[in-house]
């Protein structure tokens, strides 16, 4: 019995520097955020270009309509959360604005290429601009 306890005292233990890891570990996961969100903003600001150089003139009779029209940014509290309300016939879509607290605005139609009739082709304000609880949103529904 003796012989082992000189054995088991005789190898050396492992250093781990706890706080070391730790600070690692959360320079990695900030690190990994930062990324994911630049990703995100700039895809973001990649939509929002391409919705303000191909938007086009409103008056036109037949046009077509770009997802980022009709995605709707909302505030829920500090978090931006985006909405796609892009083929939500009017029902739907309501209920969504509902769920967000904001209040429905003028209802439009527009005679839009390849969509379902009665579907949300566009909603304003649209992406980039946030919107909030108690804020107006108007939506453009696709003609008949």
């Amino acid at each position: 019995m003796n012989a082992m306890n000189r054995y088991a005292n005789s190898a050396d233990v492992p250093d781990f520097d706890a706080p070391q890891i730790v600070r690692r570990t959360r320079r990695r996961r900030a690190a990994g955020i930062g990324a994911v969100a630049a990703a995100l903003l700039v895809a973001g600001g990649g939509t929002a270009l391409a919705t303000s150089v191909a938007g086009g003139s409103h008056s036109e009779a037949s046009s077509t309509a770009t997802k980022s029209d009709a995605t709707l940014l909302f505030d829920n509290h500090g978090v931006t959360i985006p909405m796609d309300f892009s083929r939500l016939d009017l029902v739907l879509a309501k209920q969504a604005l509902l769920k967000t607290q904001t209040k429905l605005g003028t209802v439009t139609e527009k005679a839009v290429n390849n969509c379902k009739p009665g579907s949300v082709v566009g909603v304003d304000p649209h992406t980039p601009k946030i919107v909030k609880s108690g804020d107006t949103v108007n939506l453009t529904l696709c003609a008949d």
